[in-house]
């Protein structure tokens, strides 16, 4: 008699095989293949480090802007226990909050810049009101939150806030993400369908729906106000790290251990684009769009960043080689909201501002 791993083996190849003649029956009926379409190829780009952000102590692990229009605001965190608030164009800190642990995983920036928020392997969702903040000090007594959200059992992978600063949206290593009333301090919802750790989340524009990214190598399109888990996109051979909205809401980006990125259409529920490279053999860390969505910058691991051109999928610019680059690995991008600048955050402790 087989074992349970046998079959649990058999079983995934049966699914693996249904889901590959799925694809290929859904391909058949496509009118063109997105790369085939007579559009004009973008032009030349030459992204150039514009300032270099240098105050942490440790790796930067995450990174995200102020909203519109003061877009000049720049919140890390990075694994000597700070998050640290930047003038992206003066390179001066305007605030810099003490954590209670080292192993901070992520940041937000609130849609009304009020707040900032930071999660990581304390399992926490820790928020705090800039406005109460004192100057740019170096304390080592730990900054008080405004709010402290605790349920998941794993470690905090992403967090995003919505509706208006009164609720933020979480993903951990607990394979659940839950929307959270932030006054309350409690979860409004939890959303539970992965079968591996919830590596990221990215909410569309209008925050009706959020796509979530798992180490099971799906991403899944959620309805905020339901909970439910409304459609599932496979294609990937391992872990998702990071998932991005398109700018219209229309469709987003996966970025994977498996080398690749993938864009996918919500209204089809197909894959549109495979962002693939034979000079690229590291997994792909982030991944963010321009405003326009015509160009898509990805991070690798073992420090590769590269601006894809989404229509063609084809590499634009590799900002590796660039003078002044990031000398370590990139684990998160960031681009303004509007769309003026690029932010990477790096491994060798320091945040690029490319424009």
């Amino acid at each position: 008699m087989a074992s349970i791993q046998e079959q649990i083996n058999k079983a995934r190849q049966e699914a693996q095989s249904l889901q590959d003649q799925i694809k290929k029956s859904m391909e058949g009926g496509n009118d063109a293949k997105l790369n085939k379409l007579d559009v004009p190829a973008v032009g030349p780009y030459k992204f150039k480090v514009r300032n270099t952000l240098r105050g942490h102590l440790g790796k930067v692990y995450s990174c995200a802007w102020s909203p519109v229009p003061d877009s000049k605001l720049l919140v890390s965190a990075s694994q000597d226990g700070k998050l640290i608030i930047w003038n992206a164009l003066t390179t001066f800190k305007q605030h810099a909050i003490t954590l209670r642990t080292n192993w901070v995983m992520t940041c937000s920036y609130s849609n009304s810049g009020q707040y900032v928020a930071s999660g990581g392997l304390d399992n926490i969702v820790s928020i705090f009101n800039i406005n109460q903040l004192t100057d740019a000090s170096d304390s080592t007594q730990p900054t008080t939150p405004h709010r402290e959200l605790s349920q998941h059992t794993g470690y905090i992978s992403a967090c995003k806030f919505i509706s208006n600063d009164k609720q933020i949206l979480s993903s951990s290593g607990d394979m659940t993400c839950i929307c959270w009333d932030i006054e309350m301090g409690r979860p409004i919802k939890t959303f539970q369908s992965h079968t591996g750790d919830c590596m990221s989340v990215s909410v569309s524009p209008d925050e009706s729906q959020f796509v979530s990214g798992g180490c099971d190598a799906y991403a899944k399109l959620w309805d905020i106000r339901s909970g439910k888990c409304v459609a599932t996109f496979g294609g990937h051979d391992s872990d998702v790290n990071c998932v991005q909205f398109f700018p219209n809401g229309l469709s987003f980006a996966t970025a994977s251990d498996d080398n690749t990125c993938r864009l996918f259409d919500i209204r089809a529920s197909r894959e549109l684009m495979d962002y693939k490279d034979d000079s690229i053999r590291e997994g792909a860390t982030s991944i963010s769009f321009s405003k326009s969505g015509r160009l898509m910058y990805a991070a690798y691991d073992e420090k590769s960043v590269v601006v894809w051109d989404t229509l063609k999928g084809k590499i634009v610019q590799n900002l590796t080689s660039e003078q002044n680059g990031p000398e370590g690995r990139v684990a998160c991008l960031a681009v303004s909201p509007d769309g003026n600048a690029l932010a990477t955050a790096s491994w060798d402790f320091n945040l690029q501002v490319w424009a």
